[in-house]
């Protein structure tokens, strides 16, 4: 074969190739990394835990695959599922906030952008909120406050401590003032926590921003972030016009943020659970060894 016949095949054959591994990449058997560009078996990834194994990168998380990686099997059981968000301010700009819900609920399968329960993480009882990005960028509203709320104060009574996997872009601006109540609300929830004198842990994903961050996000007695991932209250371009100043790279990283004493840890996801265990078990002699609910936990194992 000459030289340019072999430039002709490879002309031919390339095109042919980039669209086979496109439409594989859409039929979801392999994965881009968006940080290098490295293409992975999605199997392999999810094995993974969703972390690219070439560059470390991080790829965002859904709420129901979060409680995987984190709760022991047969173990998980929610709290206030039922519970599903109202439009009462009826707010409408191109589209009314009614409908924005019902069609985020039909993409996502979630009434709401957080999902709480209890569950045994390396067979330790915990109490467990999981907000998801999915959900109109895992804004807090009035059913994420409650149903947070809800859980932190079930686990005041059942002597638990409290995890939440922080993603989320604020305060949800269709409930106005109601979404803004949900931060001092959780947050008085956590100080009755403290006072009994049990552990609380945010674990704070990419991105955390908003009204979270400035709320439950930064209460913890121990808190955790992922690597790079986004943490922040506002955004850089409204700080700098505020301060006028020009703010240095990568200052809302939790690189930036550990290095500044904001976060006590940063904790890779694939060893996040073993990390957590640690803790909890470290702070053990506050908690009970033996609860009704680690026994029904324990007895649904067995069945």
């Amino acid at each position: 074969m000459s030289l340019l016949d072999w430039f002709a095949n490879r002309q031919k054959t390339e095109p042919q190739i980039q669209a086979q591994q496109e439409r594989e990449i859409a039929d979801g058997l392999w994965n881009k990394c968006s940080a290098c560009g490295t293409l992975t078996y999605t199997k392999d990834l999810q094995a993974n835990q969703l972390v690219c194994a070439e560059c470390g990168f991080h790829h965002r998380v859904d709420g129901d695959e979060r409680i995987r990686q984190l709760v022991d099997p047969k173990t998980w059981q929610p709290l206030n599922s039922h519970l599903k968000p109202t439009d009462p301010l009826k707010f409408k700009d191109h589209k009314s906030y009614s409908d924005r819900i019902r069609d985020t609920q039909e993409k996502t399968g979630l009434k709401d952008a957080v999902e709480t329960g209890f569950g045994l993480l390396d067979g330790l009882p915990i109490a467990l909120g999981v907000m998801d990005f999915r959900f109109m960028g895992g804004s807090m509203g009035s059913v994420v406050g409650e149903k947070l709320c809800r859980l932190i104060e079930y686990a005041t009574n059942e002597h638990l401590p409290v995890i939440i996997c922080c993603a989320s872009g604020g305060a949800r601006m269709q409930e106005g003032m109601l979404s803004l109540m949900q931060m001092a609300k959780i947050s008085g929830a956590l100080q009755r926590h403290k006072q009994a004198k049990l552990l609380y842990i945010p674990v704070l994903t990419n991105p955390t921003t908003g009204g979270v961050t400035a709320s439950f996000a930064m209460l913890g007695d121990i808190i955790i972030a992922e690597p790079k991932a986004t943490i922040a209250f506002a955004g850089r371009r409204v700080i700098e016009q505020t301060v006028r100043e020009k703010l240095p790279e990568g200052f809302q990283t939790s690189e930036y943020l550990l290095q500044h004493g904001f976060v006590d840890a940063i904790v890779p996801r694939t060893q996040l659970k073993r990390h957590l265990a640690q803790l909890i078990s470290l702070h053990q002699s506050f908690y009970p060894v033996k609860t009704e609910i680690t026994e029904k936990m324990e007895h649904q194992i067995m069945k």
